[in-house]
């Protein structure tokens, strides 16, 4: 399946700014069952466009307006194609409780078991867990299936009750929150367990029979745990799902903190607004050129006299 995104995002300044740099996650990922055909990032005001990868092998996209300006406006466009995955087992075996803990012990993904910015121990979230009989059970993916299901139930879906740097606590306490809350609350309980566990920021293509929970013209954000038996598996608490061909990714964390869709300063005495748009359309199938009249090349005209010879 081929999808085409478009990304927008506009910062309206209330005076003129004299600078702003900016630094963009928004680039569809490249690997596993998802290919990034093409992806292009424009600006206004214009300006030179650099990238490189962060420590986590994100794409980021980073730029410098120098000239006054009152609005910054980015647009982000990309097609991907997303192959499917193939079905999770029932369970895993019982086993694989240990081998987490040996990869525990190695050193292995400290990062995604360990406390980071958005991801803390606090007494809510024990709580929480203590409601949920979150612990060490059955197997880790039978574990994972039913917290995803068990956070889509005890949640509530609200946009706006919380902000992007709200503390895990705010949605805890309030039993409402927005994917980003229900991926920091998940990730949590499930490093607590000892299960490695990362944010993913991305996209969603919403069919009005899925009856997602989630905004259709927003990013949206679940969690992927790593299994010995697996790798990284997708889940999706906010819609109840495993992530599947319709989440397109685009950067993984330790949260959000990590992957920000835009991260940026200005120079200037101003407050800012900022307004972000998404859509996510299903695409016709790409062709690719080099499968049309594909180039001709010294070497590929030698063979083909060569083989004209041999069969004379």
């Amino acid at each position: 399946m081929y999808y085409s995104i478009l990304h927008k995002t506009r910062f309206r300044y209330s005076a003129p700014v004299t600078e702003s740099q900016t630094e963009v996650r928004m680039c569809p990922c490249d690997e596993g069952y998802q290919r990034l055909v093409e992806f292009h990032l424009t600006t206004a005001p214009f300006a030179r466009i650099n990238h490189y990868r962060d420590w986590l092998g994100n794409e980021v996209y980073h730029f410098d307006v120098a000239a006054a300006h009152r609005q910054l406006l980015v647009i982000a466009e990309a097609v991907v194609q997303m192959f499917p995955i193939p079905p999770l087992p029932d369970k895993l075996d019982n086993t694989t409780w240990q081998m987490l803990d040996l990869l525990a012990e190695r050193g292995e993904w400290w990062d995604f078991l360990m406390p980071s910015h958005f991801i803390q121990m606090t007494p809510a979230l024990l709580d929480l867990a203590r409601e949920l009989g979150v612990e060490r059970r059955t197997d880790p993916l039978s574990l994972l299936r039913d917290l995803t299901h068990q956070i889509a139930q005890t949640f509530a879906y609200a946009p706006q009750t919380t902000r992007v740097d709200s503390p895990i606590d705010e949605a805890l306490l309030a039993r409402r929150g927005v994917c980003q809350d229900f991926a920091h609350i998940m990730i949590a309980l499930v490093r607590r367990v000892g299960i490695p566990c990362r944010y993913v920021s991305g996209y969603l293509f919403h069919r009005t029979e899925d009856h997602d929970r989630s905004e259709e013209d927003a990013t949206h954000a679940w969690v992927e745990a790593f299994l010995p038996e697996l790798g990284w598996i997708g889940f999706d608490p906010t819609n109840d799902l495993i992530a599947a061909e319709r989440h397109i990714r685009v950067a993984v964390g330790r949260d959000y903190a990590d992957v920000p869709p835009t991260r940026g300063i200005y120079r200037g005495q101003a407050s800012s607004q900022l307004e972000v748009g998404v859509k996510v359309l299903p695409a016709a199938v790409h062709i690719d050129e080099a499968e049309i009249l594909p180039q001709v090349t010294t070497a590929s005209v030698q063979a083909e006299l060569a083989a004209q010879q041999q069969q004379q």
